[in-house]
C-alpha cells in the first residue's frame, strides 16, 4: 500500500502545479475509484485534499458532470453583484456623484472630484455596506 501512496504523491507534485480546481477534484476522485475501497481516506492522507473534495468528484465523474467548457466552477456561483443584492446603491451613488462630475454630460467619459473613500463613506451614512473598492 506504501508503494501505492509514494506513485500517488509523486503524481499529485508532478500535476499540482497545472491543475485548476476542477482538475484537481478529478484527479483525486480517479486516483481513488482506481484503488478501490479505502481509495478516498489514502488519497486524501496523501494529498491533504479533503474527503468531501474528493466525494464530489467522485460524484462528477459517475455523472459524467462538468463545469463547462472553459470554466472552473459551474455558473450561477460566486458572490453577486452589490447592485442586485442592493437595489438602491447605484441610485444613492449617481446623486452623490452628479454634483462633483465633470466633462461632457452627453459623452461617454465623465469623471468626479471625489475620492473613494469619500464616497463610500456617504454611502455607509446612508446604510450602504460598502468599502473603497466596491
Amino acid at each position: 500500500m506504501e508503494e501505492i501512496a509514494s506513485a500517488i504523491s509523486l503524481r499529485y507534485e508532478g500535476l499540482k502545479p497545472v491543475l485548476n480546481e476542477q482538475a484537481l477534484r478529478r484527479f483525486a476522485a480517479a486516483e481513488a475509484m482506481a484503488i478501490g475501497y479505502g481509495g478516498v481516506s489514502l488519497v486524501a492522507r496523501v494529498t491533504k485534499i479533503a474527503r468531501s473534495t474528493i466525494n464530489r468528484g467522485i460524484a462528477e465523474i459517475k455523472a459524467n458532470r462538468h463545469a463547462g467548457e472553459k470554466r472552473v466552477r459551474k455558473s450561477g456561483g460566486g458572490r453577486k453583484p452589490k447592485t442586485v443584492t442592493d437595489t438602491t446603491l447605484l441610485d444613492d451613488l449617481k446623486t452623490l456623484v452628479e454634483p462633483a462630475t465633470r466633462g461632457d454630460p452627453m459623452g461617454p467619459l465623465l469623471w468626479t472630484t471625489r475620492s473613494l473613500s469619500n464616497l463610500s463613506s456617504a454611502l455607509k451614512t446612508l446604510k450602504h455596506s460598502v468599502s473603497t473598492n466596491v
